[in-house]
């Protein structure tokens, strides 16, 4: 299922939390790694971030490396 041996896809496979500054308010956001956008839970905004190239981007193997759903998910983001 899963390609273990992929460092390309480990963060895809393996999330972990960050966390952005809102651009509406201020308020630290979490964030996953594998993640565009996060909710602010102080003012309800939307916020965006930039994902840079990913394997998801060039390897013909990453649908299957990372699963559909988040291949799917990360190949329909919006470029900011």
């Amino acid at each position: 299922m899963f390609k273990e041996s992929c460092p390309g896809s480990k963060e895809i496979r393996q999330p972990t939390p960050g966390e952005i500054r809102c651009r509406n308010c201020g308020e630290l956001v979490e964030i996953w790694s594998d993640e565009t956008e996060a909710v602010c839970k102080k003012c309800g905004k939307t916020n965006l971030r930039l994902i840079g190239p990913t394997c998801i981007d060039w390897c013909p193997h990453a649908k299957e490396c990372v699963g559909e759903e988040k291949f799917k998910r990360l190949k329909d983001r919006v470029k900011v």
